[in-house]
């Protein structure tokens, strides 16, 4: 998942680099550069939870909820590995 993220964030730097460069679309890449911008920190965000869950499973708390301590269920974790907070605590 982490490779996948930073292969993604890469590719959208370089496109973002790359509009920016381009000045035949400046009134375009404005708002294709805000849309890249925000795809980029939403991918960023997303690879700070990966990392994040990679050093709970370190330090051996991977799996248990940031709430009220206990294990997060094995559905939310296989669909949010990232997940910090089982169901109820995380609504």
């Amino acid at each position: 998942m982490l490779d996948d993220l930073d292969r993604s964030i890469a590719i959208l730097r370089g496109e973002h680099s790359a509009r920016e460069n381009c000045p035949a679309d400046a009134g375009a890449g404005l708002t294709d550069g805000d849309r890249v911008e925000a795809a980029l920190e939403s991918l960023e965000a997303h690879r700070g939870a990966v990392v994040a869950a990679l050093e709970r499973v370190a330090s051996g708390t991977y799996g248990r909820c940031a709430g009220c301590g206990r294990p997060i269920a094995e559905g939310r974790l296989e669909a949010r590995p990232d997940a910090t907070r089982c169901i109820a605590c995380a609504s």
